[in-house]
């Protein structure tokens, strides 16, 4: 689960809300709520098995840079025109820790609400707001270790560390440090090592490798390509052009009112086919993962480069697909799928909450019906 910056709601990555997307917490939904900060750990039910024996203990590791200046200031900057820059630190779990580490071998069994082929790994690729589930054998000389974060991709690479503690272990941590992975390379080809483990469950009894999506008929190809350009004189970042402002009314709302008139359009972007590195062709679809890839919320996309991605659209509701990337997220970098019914019944997509709060066009106005059964 993972936190935005100021009022705002809370996108929970890996968790698949069915027929009910005003349970997905963003602002083109919801109205925001009170800021606050929240590691949310959800569990399989007793009914469904998990692909690995119980845990000792477990902890959760968030891992991020931190502003000294408030989310109140970082907008006003970026709505000067301005840049963020670097960050004034980097934390694991908002703690900074100097020093050198050693780690142990990582067991990686999850990503975002999918099981995995169980790799072992001595370093792990996470990108912005991913999540992983991994098991460490503890098994060590009973002393200390560094649990070490390194930043890449960014103009100068930085390095931040947690301590874990054996249990009357003797010792401080050992003073060598894994380094880094040089260039780009070495992350694509770990990405293409994790595998959907297609024996095991995951929301229901039946196995994950039970959803055959290479069976699937493409229906639809939609190029989306990043753009960037000045708007009266303001840096703003684009989706095939269309750069994306905040209403007052979240969309979700405003369709549901049947007022989406008053706060936005349909359809308002084109097919981006001047981009070369954009382009795709139906036999590009051989070449892919057609059996085991594994099912999650979020993807890199490198510098000049392209991920394709297979979405399945059968659910009714409102969808967010952004930069993961704050200040460009801020700034334009995300659009929404609108995918409804005209039958306006329960069987496609539940019903409004009754503790959702209005505000903007809506606010004041009476609910209208609820969907039919």
């Amino acid at each position: 689960m993972t936190a935005i910056f100021g009022n705002g709601n809370y996108c929970r990555d890996g968790i698949q809300h069915r027929k009910n997307s005003w349970q997905d917490s963003v602002l083109g939904t919801n109205f925001p709520i009170p800021q606050g900060r929240i590691t949310l750990i959800t569990s399989s039910r007793t009914m469904i098995p998990i692909p690995y024996d119980p845990l000792a203990d477990d902890y959760t590791l968030m891992i991020g840079y931190w502003f000294n200046k408030g989310h109140t200031n970082l907008k006003k900057i970026l709505d000067i025109n301005r840049n963020l820059g670097r960050a004034d630190d980097d934390h694991i779990n908002r703690k900074m820790a100097k020093g050198d580490g050693k780690g142990h071998n990582m067991k990686l069994v999850e990503m975002e609400g999918s099981h995995t082929v169980q790799n072992d790994y001595e370093l792990l690729d996470v990108h912005v707001e991913q999540c992983y589930t991994i098991l460490v054998t503890t098994d060590k000389e009973p002393r200390d270790y560094y649990v070490v974060a390194l930043f890449r991709f960014t103009k100068r690479e930085s390095t931040t560390m947690g301590i874990i503690r054996y249990l009357n272990g003797k010792g401080g941590p050992s003073y060598e440090i894994p380094k880094p992975p040089v260039g780009w390379a070495w992350s694509l080809n770990q990405f293409c090592t994790f595998q959907w483990n297609l024996t095991a469950s995951a929301a229901r009894p039946n196995p994950q490798g039970s959803y055959k999506y290479g069976g699937i008929n493409i229906t639809r190809t939609i190029t989306l390509a990043n753009t960037a350009e000045k708007v009266d004189g303001k840096l703003r970042y684009a989706i095939n052009g269309v750069s994306f402002v905040e209403p007052t009314t979240p969309l979700k709302l405003a369709e549901h009112y049947r007022v989406a008139d008053k706060v936005f359009k349909y359809n308002i972007f084109q097919m981006s086919h001047h981009v070369e590195i954009g382009k795709w062709s139906p036999e590009k679809w051989m070449n892919y993962n057609l059996l085991d890839a594994v099912r999650r919320h979020t993807i890199q996309v490198f510098a000049h480069s392209r991920a394709d991605v297979l979405i399945s659209l059968d659910k009714c509701g409102m969808y967010n697909i952004r930069s993961k990337t704050w200040d460009k997220q801020y700034v334009g970098k995300q659009l929404y799928i609108s995918l409804h019914s005209p039958n306006r019944s329960v069987r496609d997509e539940y019903n409004l909450p009754e503790d959702v709060m209005t505000c903007g066009v809506v606010e004041g106005m009476s609910r209208p019906p609820p969907f039919s059964s």
